[in-house]
């Protein structure tokens, strides 16, 4: 078998950033996955699944509900390493494009302190592992570190 296109990254050179992943096209209309990379791989912990659950809740309620881009908004999800999210946008869109989404979206994770949506037994199936402590913490890093001052270098995967 073929290995996948996201198997074929030099993790050993991956650094927090926010790549594009690949590009899909269907019918007329161009799927675009960003690797949201918010942990080093196989150099830093990764992040637990509590506050992995957590930002998927909070960061999918808030794409969902973007006035710009919730009717582009396909998928937002962890990454099974959990060093990341991937993020599936209809359009042909660059990294570069998205940062100032992902700013937005990872100061309000930062900033939220309410109910997480959808964590209760009627709306998540695991709805008692959240973090939203470490969420909040883990967005906050992830601004400060790297989207506040992202250069090319962290837009584009390393060669």
């Amino acid at each position: 078998m073929e290995k996948i296109a996201s198997f074929t990254i030099d993790h050993l050179k991956l650094q927090p950033g926010v790549y594009v992943s690949r590009k899909d096209h269907v019918g007329n209309e161009t799927l675009t996955t960003f690797d949201l990379r918010m942990t080093s791989p196989n150099d830093e912990p990764v992040m637990n699944t509590a506050e992995v659950h957590t930002i998927e809740h909070l960061g999918a309620t808030f794409l969902r509900n973007h006035a710009e881009y919730k009717d582009k908004v396909v998928y937002f999800g962890p990454m099974g390493c959990r060093t990341g999210f991937y993020l599936i946008l209809a359009g042909d869109l660059t990294s570069k494009e998205i940062v100032p989404l992902m700013q937005e979206m990872y100061e309000f994770i930062r900033d939220y302190k309410d109910e997480v949506p959808g964590a209760s037994p009627k709306d998540c199936g695991n709805y008692l592992d959240m973090n939203l402590g470490m969420a909040n913490y883990l967005a906050a890093r992830y601004l400060d570190n790297v989207l506040y001052q992202i250069d090319d270098a962290h837009l584009v995967y390393p060669q």
